[in-house]
């Protein structure tokens, strides 16, 4: 599987486990301390190839994926859940342990980052699916991560998310019932 975007990583480990799954160029961050140097290539693979952000799930990954889309909008994101980032009887978290058939997978079902936010998913139409407040919040938006493919979030980037990846009311509902329909 041949990838045209050039794919930012946060480390070497990463790049060695992206290459081992994929044809791909990558950028690698260096963790989350990202630079200006590192900030200008990326600006300019998004300009010539485009760029798939893809970062371990877990807060330094986050900031790393805010900062680039601070800097650089449009940019693809794709997403491992932290159940695919996790190698038994290995120590950390991160895209460097996930299986290779993960990352074709989290590559396989990218998503667009939209400069122009439209959405009509608001923060009480999360709380009355149960995604914000409620006992179960983050076991749904961990599941609904996963059915959406943006990755896990908390009650605050899950609105943000949908809309940055213009997630449909309808898309929403139907991720919405199937969350809810496995817990019974």
């Amino acid at each position: 599987m041949k990838i045209k975007e050039i794919i930012v990583v946060e480390g070497k480990d990463d790049t060695a486990a992206i290459k081992r799954a994929v044809d791909a160029d990558t950028i690698e961050t260096s963790g989350s301390a990202i630079n200006k140097e590192t900030l200008k290539l990326i600006k300019h693979a998004q300009e010539t190839r485009g760029v798939i952000v893809f970062t371990d799930p877990d807060y330094p990954g986050q900031r790393i994926r805010s900062i680039i889309k601070e800097n650089i909008p449009g940019c693809k994101h794709a997403f491992l859940s932290k159940e695919e980032a996790v190698r038994s009887g290995k120590k950390g978290l991160g895209i460097e342990h996930a299986t290779r058939e993960s990352i074709r997978n989290a590559l396989l079902h990218v998503k667009q980052e939209f400069v122009e936010v439209v959405s009509d998913i608001t923060k009480e139409d999360l709380v009355d699916a149960g995604f914000i407040g409620h006992p179960k919040s983050s076991e749904r938006r961990d599941k609904l991560g996963k059915l959406l493919n943006i990755g896990y979030t908390n009650g605050k980037q899950l609105e943000k998310r949908l809309q940055m990846f213009q997630i449909s009311k309808e898309e929403f509902g139907q991720a919405v019932k199937k969350v809810l329909m496995e817990e019974k």
